[in-house]
């Protein structure tokens, strides 16, 4: 059989039975819960049920119909949040985001809706999406259907080519049983707006098949809703280009195409596969557990729905289904640190010396970053202690689909001291010792998005610290190996090569430091060279605390590439501490990727918050009522108090 493409994994998921959605979830966290099956469910069945939409299921049919593609929980406005939070006002209406492929009309598009009120909806309004209404259709992420239509063309594309791909792999796409070919596709799919035609990589189909590329790669032109207008416009095979299967295969009988002729790799060596191999030459044991995490005397966070509680700390959680995980009204011993604290976006752009190498510019939550949340293995993923929790996502599937064990939460000890001292009397003794345990409770979830498995924590610290950080594990986007490739990266087998990439993180933090009348200013390190007071004839060079108000959006915002402040402050100035200090909490950065593209390159343009060491939001003033936004680009960063 042929093999399923990662999207198509969804269909093996059982469909989940959820509860009576009237049921109220335990505290205020809720407004900020995921729906549940049974609402995914009744969004699902209002929108069918409106003959204006004219809806269709999503599996089988065709391109050219309208469908549902996704439904997840629109999050309340904060101003009516913050009302039912602190004010005791009503809870906001619970809504859901609804989006819409419109394929089977004139003029096809995508179009988001918000659709409410839950449990039981009755209404649906159209969503604005960067000031329209509508996006266009050929901008549509994929959809099951379309790998099931492309899979077909690509049978048909490459059954001239069975001879060179026998010949050449000892594996076929077209009419293969056992020793079958596979694909990985790119984005963006064209280079210029309106254009659906992407690069298709072929692979062995084995463990690891991202690491087999072939040295086919195969351009289609899948822009029109009925595929039997789809067009193969060009091949690429081993350093060559050919503008038809056809032209491939009749100079391949010709013997005028430098073939690559890959080894045949028995199963127990494929370098491939996660099967531990070699050897450590300390001969230390390797056959025996590790160090654990254990609970000596039982948890010491609490889950109520999806309020978490630890120590100071207090949250609501979710698992967006578009995006992954988001967090709402952190509070620290019951004061407000953050309203929300999300991820936004990933993206890995790549170089390289094949076609799918060069356009390989993947945005993570155009492929559903949030829904391929799949199940954690107690004792690797999370620890065996860990509380695991089940996710459901209504993307691209005709009804809510539960994912097992999508999401766990324990406490690691952080290996660190949170502090500690020895006090020593000089003399071979002590006077005292104090020292302070390092834990820290972590919300993880992972995103297996094709090739990648992002890990996603947030931390959380007793001392009043808030971390967010991100793994990238999996395997590697390799393409195949050309002489003219190393230009591009290393060669990492015989014909793999593994291409360099950026990858850029976006999170959203919008923080509420004692109240929302927050305002922005950076801190850094000054000298001044001063006469010296005790005595006139020297001089002192010292460092000084260098305060900078940004009160303007032009100010707020660093560019990538300039070195950042070493403080960045939000601060509430009308709320002191006892010591006369502003309250404030810092941002502070542990990595940062450098640019993915010259300013103003037509794919930069849809990554601009990549051009910012720290983008901040709209409203930087310190005005009543004033909301605080940041876009934090990059691989780890955390929120520290500074004056509380």
């Amino acid at each position: 059989m042929w093999p399923l493409r990662l999207a198509w994994a969804l269909a093996t998921l059982g469909i989940a039975a959820g509860a009576d959605p009237t049921v109220p979830l335990p505290d205020r966290a809720s407004i900020f819960a995921d729906l549940t099956p049974a609402e995914l469910r009744a969004v699902r069945d209002f929108l069918m049920g409106c003959p204006e939409l004219g809806l269709s299921p999503s599996r089988g049919g065709t391109l050219a119909q309208n469908t549902l593609f996704l439904v997840e929980l629109l999050p309340p406005k904060k101003r009516l949040a913050l009302r039912h939070l602190d004010e005791g006002g009503p809870a906001p209406r619970r809504q859901a985001r609804a989006v819409v492929f419109f394929g089977g009309q004139a003029e096809p598009n995508v179009t988001e809706f918000a659709v409410g009120p839950l449990p039981r909806p009755s209404s649906y309004r159209p969503l604005r999406f960067k000031g329209r209404r509508r996006v266009p259709f050929a901008a549509r992420p994929m959809t099951q259907l379309e790998y099931e239509l492309l899979h077909r063309a690509l049978v048909q594309a490459t059954e001239p080519l069975y001879r060179l791909l026998r010949d050449a792999t000892g594996f076929w796409y077209h009419n293969c049983t056992d020793r079958c070919l596979t694909f990985s596709d790119i984005a963006p799919r064209g280079l210029a707006s309106g254009e659906r035609r992407s690069w298709f990589m072929l692979q062995r189909f084995v463990e690891g098949y991202f690491l087999h590329p072939v040295g086919l790669e195969i351009l289609i032109n899948h822009r029109d809703p009925d595929p039997h207008r789809w067009a193969i416009q060009r091949l690429w095979y081993n350093g060559q280009y050919f503008s038809s299967p056809q032209e491939l295969a009749e100079r391949y009988e010709q013997g005028r195409v430098a073939v690559a002729r890959l080894s045949d790799h028995a199963s127990q060596l494929l370098f491939s596969t996660y099967v531990p191999r070699g050897r450590f030459t300390t001969g230390t044991p390797t056959d025996v557990h590790g160090a654990k995490v254990c609970e000596p005397q039982g948890r010491r966070y609490r889950l109520r729905g999806n309020r978490l509680e630890y120590g100071g700390w207090s949250l609501a959680f979710r698992l967006r289904s578009s995006s992954g995980l988001q967090l709402f009204d952190l509070r620290f011993n019951e004061e407000r640190v953050a309203y929300e604290v999300s991820v936004q976006e990933a993206i890995a752009f790549y170089g390289g010396d094949t076609p799918a190498a060069m356009q390989t510019k993947y945005i993570d939550a155009g492929w559903g970053m949030g829904s391929v949340t799949y199940e954690l293995a107690p004792g690797i993923d999370c620890p065996e202690v860990a509380t695991y929790l089940d996710a459901h996502h209504l993307y691209d599937a005709d009804g809510p689909v539960r994912f097992a064990r999508a999401i766990c939460i324990f406490e690691l000890p952080t290996g660190v001291p949170l502090r500690r001292h020895f006090n020593s009397n000089f003399q071979g003794g002590y006077h005292f010792y104090a020292g302070l345990e390092g834990h820290a409770l972590v919300l993880r979830t992972t995103s297996t998005v094709y090739n990648y498995d992002y890990i996603w924590d947030f931390l959380l610290y007793p001392n009043g610290v808030m971390e967010a950080k991100v793994h990238a594990t999996g395997f590697i986007h390799a393409t195949f190996y050309t002489p003219q490739g190393q230009r591009y990266g290393s060669r990492v087998q015989s014909h793999v090569l593994g291409n360099l990439h950026t990858h850029l993180v976006h999170y959203k933090v919008d923080l509420d430091i004692a109240g929302t009348g927050n305002s922005f200013e950076t801190m850094d390190l000054s000298f001044e060279n001063i006469p010296n007071p005790w005595s006139p004839d020297a001089r002192v060079v010292q460092p000084w605390l260098h305060r900078q108000p940004r009160r303007s959006e032009r100010r707020a915002a660093f560019p990538l590439g300039q070195a950042l402040p070493r403080y960045l402050l939000f601060s509430n100035p009308r709320q002191r501490n006892r010591w006369g200090h502003a309250r404030s909490y810092r941002i502070q950065h542990s990595s940062h990727a450098g640019r993915v593209l010259p300013r103003g390159w037509r794919e930069e343009r849809g990554i601009s918050w990549g051009r910012w060491g720290s983008g901040w939001g709209s409203r930087q003033q310190a005005l009543p009522g004033a909301s605080r936004g940041a876009g934090v680009g990059g691989g780890e960063a955390s929120c520290r108090p500074v004056a509380r």
